[in-house]
């Protein structure tokens, strides 16, 4: 069965979507049990929904390597996206196989990555140009990372430090490090020490980013207008250096 060029941009629009929606839900639990202290094991509906998730996310990238023209490519530039849309967590619990909670509750993000992905795409399909698709995609990312890196804060260093009492003092802190400002609150435990770099990074990243966007504008600005964004028109006519000579020998 062969599917036109449009039909194919189509059918990955509904499966981006469809991967976009399902990882916003994921993000719903993962926030409700973490600020309630559920043990996410221990919740049947949450188990069945990961499941639920992470086979829509095969079907989709077994559905995309049907469709692509050359499916090895497909395979060696896509292969990290099946990998965490496997339900890790489901067949750990299946076969009771034990790990600490640590690894258990970072094993509930890996299925955010795919959802990531698919962020970026449908933001790519909203936006005018390259610039901007990278611009938005990049910051939509960067948001995420900024909430689930708050979540993880709260999560370890709640118990530990006294410094954050609520949920509210773990998103300031991820914000502060995120900007590059900093903040009073000073992780006390590897993984907080881990994020601070992490979010530290991306910030130093985004600022470049935001400033090739913004003289992109610019410079599209100037080149419609004819005239630079805070001055006059740049076509101003110079004066004629020949007339000015003559106009000297005549006073002469």
């Amino acid at each position: 069965m062969k599917f036109s060029t449009r039909d194919k941009r189509y059918i990955r629009t509904m499966l981006y979507v469809a991967v976009l929606l399902l990882s916003l839900g994921l993000i719903v639990y993962i926030s409700i049990d973490t600020f309630t202290g559920v043990d996410f094991l221990k919740n049947e509906s949450y188990m069945h929904f990961q499941l639920w998730v992470c086979a829509v996310f095969m079907a989709d990238f077994f559905i995309e390597l049907f469709m692509a023209p050359d499916k090895w490519r497909y395979i060696r530039q896509r292969w990290f996206f099946f990998m965490v849309s496997i339900p890790y967590l489901n067949i750990f619990n299946l076969w009771h196989i034990d790990f600490s909670h640590e690894v258990l509750y970072f094993l509930r993000f890996v299925p955010l990555a795919r959802g990531a992905f698919a962020l970026s795409i449908v933001i790519g399909y909203m936006t005018s140009n390259r610039l901007s698709s990278l611009l938005f995609s990049y910051l939509a990312i960067m948001l995420s990372v900024i909430y689930f890196a708050s979540l993880i804060f709260l999560e370890k260093e709640q118990p530990v430090n006294n410094m954050v009492p609520d949920y509210g003092a773990s998103l300031w802190w991820a914000c502060m490090n995120a900007t590059t400002i900093g903040c009073d609150i000073y992780p006390m435990t590897v993984v907080g020490k881990i994020l601070a770099v992490i979010l530290s990074g991306m910030g130093i990243m985004m600022f470049p980013l935001f400033t090739v966007y913004i003289t992109g504008l610019v410079q599209r600005y100037n080149s419609r207008h004819g005239m630079t964004l805070f001055g006059a028109a740049l076509n101003i006519k110079e004066p004629d250096i020949g007339d000015n000579n003559g106009d000297n020998k005549d006073a002469t």
